[in-house]
């Protein structure tokens, strides 16, 4: 808009000098009075657009210092930026647990992660530390998938004690009451919890728990 304008403003000056020069101001007669309103109504055109381009000059002002205030000084920018640094700082302070004293992993994933001041413990099945499954009933098979958890919690740095949600997974819902019966002698401290009926675990289990810890 500022280029429009000086360009506007040179080619009334052009204008303006020609009909200067051009005209003899000194002449009678209607060519003298012509020049006159010409070079009058070039002196207000000429004003009107340097008033012109002293607003556009302080409208780009404003909406360059509005832009920056914006950018640097919004509670937005902040917030946003303030996320970033976290979730960074989060990414980059995330640690697998891994322990002999449970269960091995069975695939591509880790026993459990800590991140952020919390312990996520994968999902554990009834298997021994060598990865065998063992044998007995659905209480045996629920007293050894705890046993692991506590296992991976006392190796990350937290304990039982400190979990804060379980999620429970069983292939037959006819087996809940025995389960809940050996559950609740390791989490007495009663965390939030689901149980959810599946169509299958893996390596045919009847059951599988997972846990989300402080540390």
């Amino acid at each position: 808009m500022v280029f429009c304008i000086r360009r506007a403003y040179r080619s009334e000056q052009a204008g303006f000098r020609a009909g200067k020069f051009l005209t003899n101001p000194t002449k009678a007669g209607r060519g003298h009075v012509n020049n006159l309103r010409y070079r009058s109504s070039t002196r207000k055109k000429v004003s009107l657009l340097l008033m012109l381009r002293s607003s556009a000059r302080i409208l780009l002002l404003s909406q360059a210092a509005s832009s920056s205030f914006i950018t640097s000084s919004s509670p937005v920018s902040r917030l946003q930026s303030a996320q970033f640094r976290t979730s960074a700082r989060t990414m980059s302070e995330m640690t697998p647990v891994f322990t002999k004293d449970a269960c091995p992993p069975a695939g591509p994933y880790s026993q459990a992660i800590k991140a952020n001041g919390q312990i996520f413990v994968s999902g554990q099945i009834p298997a021994d530390v060598n990865g065998n499954l063992i044998e007995g009933n659905i209480g045996q098979k629920t007293e050894q998938c705890c046993k692991n958890i506590a296992a991976v919690l006392e190796a990350a740095g937290s304990s039982i004690q400190k979990t804060v949600k379980v999620n429970i997974f069983l292939t037959n819902m006819a087996d809940f009451a025995e389960m809940n019966e050996t559950y609740a002698k390791w989490f007495a401290h009663k965390p939030a919890r689901s149980c959810v009926a599946v169509a299958q675990l893996p390596k045919g289990v009847p059951v599988e728990i997972e846990a989300i810890a402080l540390q």
